[in-house]
């Protein structure tokens, strides 16, 4: 059903099958043109037919703003807010004014090549890169996109630089001239790092129940993380 919603707007409304005995309508509004609500109804009809509903008026900004959201309970406070930054930061800014159904491959990787030409590290290029298709592939599965169009735009991922190890003559220089010139406090923090090789969010979450000095032995429960440091 089509009706005039006023103010030059036009709005549909269908019932749609009903899902767990429960009746189901889908109602939206705001379209300029009788034309453009009908063509709207039409593309709901085709989804029911065929289990893929592709919303046109959805942007970009829009479903990774969603997308953020149903995942914030099921992400670790480090990676929510990784992914966040990538997302406000560089996604939207470059596709966000896009509707999800117009992102084409040529889009993400014309942006790549312009971020690489500005100087961006490729580490960084490829973690904002790859937050894309991680979350547009959840629009597939939930049939709201036929196809990922960032699927294939993830470029290869960076090989690690080859790490250099202290020797243990190297190590004990380090702590002892810690102590010698600076009296620094967290010379006993660097001794256990370098003693078991424990990373420093894990040395820094220790809790007094979790070391038996007289058994020589600690144990590694929980781990602690800066997010937003640099912000107030």
């Amino acid at each position: 059903m089509l009706e005039e919603a006023g103010h030059g707007s036009w709005t549909y409304c269908v019932d749609l099958a009903p899902e767990d005995g429960r009746r189901r309508t889908r109602r939206r509004g705001g379209f300029a043109t009788e034309a453009e609500a009908a063509q709207e109804l039409a593309a709901v009809l085709e989804g029911e037919l065929s289990g893929s509903y592709e919303e046109r008026r959805t942007t970009v900004a829009d479903y990774l703003r969603e997308w953020l959201a149903a995942r914030k309970e099921d992400l670790t406070v480090n990676t929510y807010a990784g992914y966040a930054a990538y997302v406000e930061r560089d996604l939207i800014p470059a596709f966000g004014r896009c509707r999800l159904l117009d992102l084409r491959p040529k889009q993400i990787e014309d942006w790549m090549a312009a971020q690489r030409k500005a100087g961006r590290g490729r580490v960084t290029l490829y973690r904002v890169v790859s937050t894309l298709p991680n979350a547009l592939n959840h629009a597939v599965r939930s049939w709201r996109l036929k196809f990922n169009p960032a699927e294939h735009c993830v470029p290869p991922k960076p090989r690690a630089q080859e790490r250099t190890c202290w020797t243990p003559k190297e190590a004990a220089s380090f702590l002892r001239h810690n102590a010698e010139q600076y009296a620094d406090q967290l010379a006993d923090l660097f001794e256990v790092m370098l003693g078991t090789g424990m990373r420093r969010s894990e040395v820094l979450a220790l809790h007094w129940s979790d070391v038996h000095l007289m058994d020589r032995k600690l144990f590694v429960r929980w781990t602690l993380s800066a997010v937003d440091n640099g912000t107030g």
